[in-house]
């Protein structure tokens, strides 16, 4: 992670690393809990010579970016529609289903950038930065959602995540997106918050969404 965070571009090829409904809290984002035994961040723990007893609590690691993007959006309690409920995801075009950090992981080699695609209220809950930080450092480029709490939006601007909101009463439902298209996102250089800007999908459709960046 460098010290500046690089200029919003567009994206290109983006895969949907979840698809997720409504009321997300920063809790499923970036759960504070203990650090179960079969996680990425357990293993990474594990590797390095600790034992079960002493992986402890996510918590308790906020100061470790290894341990603490591992366990971004590692909540058991997580309903992805491109897996089965939990901390798992589906990587596309491959079909395999594994947890969220390693498709994270391989979209990253693959160099493929992410989004998300979430429902009403997203972010909810005490505020956590680590709800912000976790996702850029899985890739996460832009997050598209039906409406997003405040301060959990400001967060995502402030790392350097697009906030876009869906238009006209639509969703991810009503589009007919199931997670598992490329989409492209033409973001000027200019861009400002309030305008309106064009989601193109590969199955031909496109649908308008409103960037988010007020703060207020």
């Amino acid at each position: 992670m460098t010290r500046e965070l690089p200029a919003i571009q567009s994206v290109s090829g983006a895969r949907c690393l979840l698809l997720l409904g409504d009321s997300v809290t920063t809790d499923h984002i970036s759960p504070a809990g203990s650090i179960a035994r079969n996680s990425p961040a357990a293993r990474y723990l594990a590797e390095r010579g600790l034992t079960p007893r002493e992986f402890n609590s996510y918590g308790s690691r906020r100061g470790n970016d290894a341990v603490m993007s591992r366990g971004t959006f590692a909540n058991i309690r997580l309903v992805n529609k491109l897996a089965a409920p939990g901390p798992r995801t589906r990587h596309v075009p491959s079909g395999d289903v594994m947890d969220v950090f390693d498709a994270a992981q391989r979209y990253a080699e693959e160099k493929v950038p992410l989004i998300a695609i979430v429902g009403k209220d997203y972010g909810s809950g005490s505020s956590r930065d680590w709800a912000a930080k976790g996702p850029y450092l899985l890739g996460i480029r832009a997050v598209i959602a039906e409406s997003f709490e405040r301060i959990h939006r400001s967060n995502l601007v402030g790392m350097g995540i697009v906030p876009l909101e869906f238009t006209n009463g639509e969703n991810a439902e009503s589009l007919g997106l199931d997670g598992t298209e490329s989409y492209d996102i033409d973001v000027p250089h200019d861009v400002k918050t309030g305008q309106m800007l064009t989601v193109k999908v590969d199955s031909g459709k496109s649908f308008q969404v409103k960037v988010r960046f007020d703060t207020e």
